[in-house]
């Protein structure tokens, strides 16, 4: 029995830590959301030299480029470029058509004014949900290593499992109110940002794979609870069915051995009694 219970409790620690990480991982990356956004071609120069539109016409030893558009009115050449961009809780980064590298803005600020409640309100919810997480790992490891009877790892696991519930809980809120919130930004989003493709990102689907992770170690934990508990319960009931028969077969014990006496005593009762008619009667 200890050792099941141990490793339920093990398995339960280990799903916690894995949520933990992924939750954390998720909530400090940008990759919630990913995809293109459709932006127009700059104007080529002498630093801009490729993916660029050459609306001057003039022949330069760079003609044979490829990638320098000559645009022309008539033919309606393509004036738009489609640059990769990431989003996450806290930023929304974008490639620099200008220039190597990324350009980073904050998300809080991408959104509509009448989305900003519910994003900070998603905020909130992640961090209460990594740290109702810590709490449950915690008590988890303390039922796991220094919990010293059966009834102090009973009651943390309990608290254990109350905890986890809550935060998967939490933590389905939260990335449900993100979720709603950047598919507004989509819509009513600054123009230059608003997305002309996007998916889900490894961060979005980590933040599920906490919660995944959440629920299955609740779930572990209940589970362990619910069969130490009726493991004792069992484990007690025989204890006291076999105290009952003891205690039956000493009391027909008992009344056998005084059943035995008195039929003794009655006995020795009678062989006195034959000795005194004996010793009194007449010779």
């Amino acid at each position: 029995m200890k050792t099941n219970r141990r490793c339920r409790a093990l398995l339960a620690v280990s799903l916690n830590l894995m949520a933990l990480l992924f939750s954390t991982t998720a909530f400090i990356t940008t990759y919630w959301c990913e995809g293109t956004q459709r932006v127009p071609k700059p104007s080529c120069g002498k630093e801009k030299k490729t993916n660029c539109l050459n609306y001057s016409g003039n022949e330069t030893a760079n003609e044979t480029n490829q990638n320098v558009v000559h645009y022309s009115w008539e033919t309606g050449d393509d004036r738009f470029l489609f640059r990769y961009f990431h989003t996450g809780i806290w930023y929304s980064c974008e490639e620099n058509i200008n220039a190597a590298g990324e350009k980073c803005r904050s998300f809080i600020d991408l959104a509509p004014a009448s989305e900003k409640g519910v994003l900070w309100l998603s905020v909130v919810s992640e961090v209460l949900y990594i740290m109702l997480l810590v709490v449950g790992f915690s008590l988890m490891c303390l039922e796991l290593f220094h919990s010293s009877s059966v009834i102090d790892g009973l009651k943390l696991n309990a608290f254990a499992a109350v905890f986890t519930v809550l935060s998967g809980l939490l933590g389905m809120v939260a990335h449900m109110m993100y979720t709603q919130v950047f598919q507004v930004t989509v819509s009513l989003g600054p123009e230059d940002w608003r997305p002309h493709s996007w998916d889900y990102g490894w961060s979005f689907c980590l933040a599920w794979g906490s919660f995944t992770c959440c629920m299955a170690a609740s779930v572990t934990t209940l589970n362990s609870y619910t069969k130490t508990v009726i493991e004792f319960r069992h484990k007690r009931k025989i204890f006291e069915q076999g105290f009952r028969e003891e205690q039956n077969f000493l009391d027909q014990e008992a009344i056998k051995y005084f059943r035995e006496r008195t039929e003794e005593e009655r006995a020795e009762a009678g062989d006195l009694r034959l000795q005194c008619l004996h010793s009194c009667s007449p010779n």
